[in-house]
């Protein structure tokens, strides 16, 4: 991995382009998700700065998904086509490094003004993580739910380059009594009055030396539509916690009530986050850790695969918030597993490939199955679950393939 200097971090960034309306140059290519419902076609695009070839979930504010054969690339998701979401459109066309500051305030003994040049002499710290989107494969939701039908593609891994939320945190000295610690990025609501986007963590996790302040992914500085010039780190919790373009931190002497943490991003207090369409009555809790799943790369849903001789059959995974443990795969409804070859371990936090031959021993329609285990034991269900939000899908993955 290529390291990453301070003159590339002191550059001032310029883009053009982010309030791009509808082109019906977008429609050129479409790709058919597999998703639950219609409308299943999404355009490709390659006209946001920084990015390469994506699948256009919502122009304003930008929501792209990264393509499944990414991820059969490697461990880590290229910066141009790692996935892209925002809650708000008023988002900076650029940010100027040289007069950036990053402010911590509230429950301490001092405010700070951070610039980026004081960030990079801290000491400086490296973890590979994924980012997922809470809602990631909400489109295979049934009966479908409101929200952004993404299929698989709202994650990505990097290599995360910056410092420890808890190095800033104790600079500026953390008084008696403090409860939470809230972020929040450049972005603006589009209509007055409506809440920042603002998200919080307890004080301990805040400081558990795992929460970092990045300001570089896999050796390069952050795009802009990632979160440059920096990006909060929550490793093995959702990315409503990653908060982009970071610029305020607020340590709080009282639980957060602002509406993106006390309302938006609960999920039901069940197992699974599960409940049945039309259920009321459940308490509710903010979203936080991840939980396992895993992916095909190298085929997709209707695939053909010749019968007889075993073919080679891989993947990626990630345990959540624990690393991961096993990987199976299934050809007969779940009656027997083989266990997958793992890839090489980066963190816990990361992607791991995996990789299995399986032999489809006559013609005609199989499904293919594959689940992991995280280091805690915990395994994808073999029944999805449901909440009215779309969120926390990790059920078995399978699908339907053709042998010839």
């Amino acid at each position: 991995m290529r390291g990453f200097s301070r003159r590339a971090a002191l550059r001032h960034v310029g883009m053009a382009g982010l309030a791009l309306a509808a082109s019906p140059a977008w429609a050129d290519e479409l790709i058919k998700l597999p998703l639950a419902s219609d409308p299943r076609e999404r355009p490709i695009t390659g006209d946001f700065p920084q990015k390469g070839r994506m699948i256009l979930q919502r122009t304003r504010p930008p929501l792209l998904e990264t393509p499944m054969e990414v991820f059969d690339r490697g461990v880590f998701t290229p910066n141009d086509q790692f996935y892209v979401r925002w809650h708000w459109a008023v988002i900076p066309n650029s940010v100027d490094v040289k007069s950036f500051r990053l402010s911590v305030r509230g429950h301490v003994n001092q405010v700070l003004s951070l610039s980026i040049d004081d960030l990079l002499r801290m000491p400086r710290v490296e973890l590979a993580a994924v980012n997922q989107c809470s809602g990631n494969s909400r489109g295979f939701f049934w009966p479908r739910v409101p929200g952004a039908q993404w299929a698989h593609g709202a994650m990505g891994n990097a290599a995360w380059t910056g410092v420890r939320l808890k190095d800033v945190l104790d600079r500026a000295g953390i008084k008696p009594g403090a409860a939470q610690v809230r972020f929040k990025g450049l972005d603006e609501p589009v209509v007055p009055d409506a809440p920042d986007f603002r998200k919080s963590l307890a004080i301990d996790h805040a400081r558990d030396g795992e929460v970092m302040i990045a300001f570089a992914m896999n050796g390069e500085q952050l795009p802009l539509l990632n979160g440059f010039p920096l990006r909060l780190i929550v490793p093995g919790w959702y990315s409503t916690y990653w908060v982009k373009m970071l610029s305020d931190i607020e340590v709080l002497d009282r639980a957060d009530d602002n509406y993106w943490t006390a309302t938006a991003y609960t999920i039901p207090d069940t197992p699974h986050a599960n409940i049945t369409p039309g259920q009321t009555g459940v308490k509710m809790v903010p979203i936080n850790r991840m939980v396992p799943r895993s992916f095909f790369t190298n085929v997709a849903d209707g695939a053909a695969l010749a019968s007889g001789p075993a073919v080679p059959i891989r993947g990626i995974a990630f345990g959540g918030d624990s690393g991961v443990a096993k990987v199976a795969l299934s050809s007969d409804g779940a009656k027997s597993w083989q266990t997958a070859a793992l890839g090489k371990n980066y963190g816990k936090y990361s992607f791991r490939q995996w990789e299995a031959k399986v032999a489809l021993p006559a013609k005609g329609r199989y499904s293919l199955m594959v689940r992991c285990t995280n280091m805690a034991g915990d395994i994808q269900p073999i029944a999805p679950n449901w909440n009215n939000s779309g969120f926390m899908r990790n059920v078995i993955e399978t699908i339907q393939i053709n042998a010839t």
